[in-house]
């Protein structure tokens, strides 16, 4: 991503009729309050909300977490999620930023500002689905961040945007719509 960034960068150094907001996403999460709308990955999910619904509905027998022994919170990794409904919101704020005369090439973070362990974020989907998330204890990855968060006051203060949404609405959405969809889109198509 950050080379993509630089590409995008050296297009508008070379041509300044351009205009370039990057936007970057820390860790989408949740769905569409109404259920209809949600993820589905295809094969192994590489995010964590995924894991912990799977889990939730039965797809799964326990949650994997990787890292119990960081310094800060509970021991696990502290991540900042962002409700995919604030994120959409994100990138309604940055086309209107577009009609800017002054934006040339921009960068801005799309997160909370805050982070959440990843049993926090347990802890918050099983109060939102009611049902216990086993979770199994694994070692470290290698390469992992004990905590990653964004710095959020640029997108405040140039896009006029900030996320409204918690960890505890992005598991209430989710739950929502993977307990109407299980198995995911396909279940349904399949009827």
């Amino acid at each position: 991503m950050l080379f993509i960034e630089e590409i995008c960068c050296d297009i508008y150094s070379s041509d300044s009729e351009w205009k370039i907001i990057l936007l970057r996403y820390f860790n989408p999460a949740g769905a569409h309050a109404s259920g209809y709308i949600g993820e589905d990955p295809c094969g192994i999910p590489s995010n964590l909300m995924p894991f912990v619904q799977q889990v939730a509905v039965g797809r799964r027998p326990a949650l994997t977490v990787f890292g119990s022994d960081y310094a800060k919170k509970d021991g696990t990794g502290v991540r900042d999620y962002i409700h995919v409904v604030d994120l959409a919101d994100g990138h309604i704020a940055a086309l209107s930023k577009l009609s800017d005369p002054s934006i040339g090439c921009e960068v801005y973070n799309l997160g909370t500002g805050k982070g959440t362990s990843v049993l926090e974020m347990v802890a918050a989907f099983e109060k939102a689905s009611g049902k216990k998330i086993p979770v199994v204890m694994a070692g470290r990855r290698p390469g992992d961040a004990e905590v990653v968060y964004a710095s959020t006051e640029k997108a405040e203060r140039e896009l006029n945007w900030k996320a409204k949404y918690g960890i505890e609405e992005m598991c209430q959405d989710q739950w929502n719509w993977a307990s109407k969809n299980p198995y995911g889109y396909e279940a349904e198509s399949t009827n």
